[in-house]
């Protein structure tokens, strides 16, 4: 058999899918992508917007497999086949954007997001009326994969699924098969690499017999393994666990209700409909949206947290949706309040992920044995990620950490994006001074034109409201792999006028990424994790401006950086 998969290969992260309908909904294109011309003229769309690499790719083969990918998870109308007769009109016109197109662009949370991914997964059927040569009854993968993780977890207690358990079982099987006996194939897959001394040979060996026995190329497998696994938790159903995933725990009654609907399309136009709508979820229905909504108050007193429902309208399931997505986010709220407290445990791991920056490589084993990645789309957004994670570890914020960064974060705490233009990357606000933090990956001499006036209109703005507010000092980090000395030059004047003329000295200063790791892991290694020191940095650094241009400044700050990376202990270094 043939594996089945979600989504596209060739755009793994599902979130860039909105990036990608944004760009065509403000462009001529829309309805318009057919043709060599035309896919030319979308790769070239999607380049400008910064959501791919352009590179060489003579066949223009990008703006060909976006428009499939949209297409087919309903968020552009999909070209219908004339053998399927029927009209387009009672579709849609091709390419256009269709309303759960259109309600995934509104969409501004992540809940949101994933909601507009749910529907388009929940209405995806394999086989299609789009795609032919599959051997076995229509049905849901989302679904099935969720029916599987379920009765993992009433055989095991857990209903974590491994990737390699995904690649080579779960993905090759349908709802036609016995759920019981897909899970009993997983335990065994589970049970030999357990014992398996070595575990990479042994999912090699196990991915080629797979190659042979189903007459597929070996490295498929995985790719669309990742893939799944990407879309899946692009719904926000389940989250990542190892490599693998697991069930999100608040979202459990929601999963049940979703899994027993067994219902198929009744019709090709039902399904392209269904589709381009986004199906029916549970919390569409008055009664299940109650199940969900009772067992999300449950939640909330578990852990604790007061929550009045009284004067609240239930009569609908808007109604309804309206109190659960309050409760969703005070759970994702104080889940993310505890994820931020265990960062000070995790600072190997976050030196890790910078050196990836760093390096500009994707992936590291770390010594206990977990795998790291940055995908290599997203690198900007780890980079936004990974600073907002090491100064969480230093744990002595004012501000919460859903009010320090200004990136969306999905349920697995990684990130969704970038920071918008209109602001700071994050802003880190303690109990006597602000630090804002912005980054970027520009290292060549744009980097003063793409950062140099943002970057100070940014901290001018926030001098000022925070002087209206509390009198507290704002300092500027500017963090980069590589600093120009024109950007150098920009921070070291560090001077910004207001509307009405008046002169503000702003403190920026920049640091490479390298120079911030040093200062990172010295607070740990010495054991003196006090943000104390980065603020005497920047201010050591600071008052070393008029005696040095920008090359000079540059060394001179290097040189600070070393002798804290010396352990000295003391905060004037």
């Amino acid at each position: 058999m043939k594996p089945w998969h979600l989504g596209n290969t060739t755009v793994r992260s599902p979130f860039r899918l909105r990036d990608g309908l944004v760009a065509i909904s403000t462009s001529s294109l829309q309805g318009n992508l057919r043709g060599r011309d035309q896919e030319i003229a979308l790769r070239l769309l999607l380049g400008k917007h910064g959501i791919v690499k352009l590179g060489e790719d003579q066949t223009y083969s990008v703006g060909r497999k976006w428009r499939s990918a949209l297409n087919k998870l309903g968020f552009l109308y999909p070209e219908i086949p004339p053998a399927l007769e029927i009209p387009q009109s009672e579709i849609g016109p091709k390419d256009m954007i269709t309303p759960n197109g259109w309600r995934l662009i509104r969409s501004e949370t992540v809940p949101a997001i994933q909601e507009c991914f749910l529907r388009a997964l929940a209405a995806h059927y394999i086989p299609s009326p789009l795609e032919r040569g599959f051997h076995f009854s229509v049905f849901s993968p989302l679904r099935h994969t969720l029916a599987v993780m379920m009765e993992l977890e009433r055989k095991t207690g857990a209903s974590h699924l491994g990737f390699i358990e995904m690649a080579l079982v779960v993905q090759l099987t349908t709802s036609d098969d016995n759920l019981s006996g897909i899970v009993e194939e997983v335990l065994e897959l589970r049970a030999r690499r357990l014992d398996a001394p070595n575990k990479r040979q042994f999912d090699q060996q196990e991915r080629d017999a797979a190659a042979r026995a189903n007459e597929y190329v070996s490295g498929t497998f995985s790719d669309y393994a990742d893939t799944n696994l990407r879309y899946l938790k692009a719904t926000g159903l389940v989250q990542g666990k190892g490599r693998g995933i697991s069930l999100v725990p608040e979202k459990r009654v929601f999963i049940e209700k979703l899994i027993q609907d067994t219902e198929v399309p009744d019709s090709d136009r039902s399904y392209f409909v269904s589709l381009c709508n986004g199906a029916v979820l549970p919390i569409d229905n008055k009664d299940s949206a109650l199940v969900v909504l009772k067992d999300l108050l449950l939640q909330l007193e578990r852990r604790g947290i007061p929550f009045e429902t009284a004067g609240k309208p239930t009569n609908t399931p808007a109604d309804i949706g309206v109190i659960r997505h309050q409760i969703e986010q005070i759970l994702s709220d104080r889940k993310e309040e505890e994820y931020a407290a265990r960062q000070a445990m995790e600072w190997k791991e976050i030196a890790a992920y910078i050196e990836l920056i760093m390096t500009r490589r994707y992936q590291k084993t770390l010594s206990e044995g977990n795998e790291i990645e940055v995908p290599k789309t997203e690198a900007p957004a780890y980079f936004e990620w990974v600073l907002w994670r090491a100064f969480l570890s230093i744990d002595s914020l004012v501000n919460k950490p859903y009010e320090a960064r200004r990136f969306k974060i999905d349920q697995d705490f990684l990130p969704v994006g970038t920071a918008p233009g209109n602001g700071p990357d994050m802003i880190f606000e303690f109990s006597d001074f602000v630090i804002v933090v912005e980054v970027t990956l520009t290292d060549n001499s744009r980097q003063e034109a793409a950062e140099g006036e943002t970057v100070r209109r940014h901290v001018a703005e926030l001098v000022t409201s925070y002087q209206a507010r509390s009198g507290k000092p704002v300092y500027g980090l500017f963090i980069a792999n590589r600093i120009d000395s024109n950007t150098a030059e920009t921070f070291r004047i560090g001077v910004w006028y207001t509307n009405d003329d008046k002169k503000m000295k702003l403190d920026i200063v920049p640091l490479t990424l390298e120079q911030f790791k040093k200062v990172f892991e010295s607070l740990f290694e010495v054991g003196q994790v006090d943000v104390a020191f980065i603020r005497d940095l920047i201010e050591q650094c600071g008052d070393l401006r008029p005696k040095h241009e920008a090359p000079a400044w540059k060394q001179e700050i290097a040189n600070v950086v070393d002798r804290v990376a010396l352990g000295s202990g003391n905060k004037r270094f």
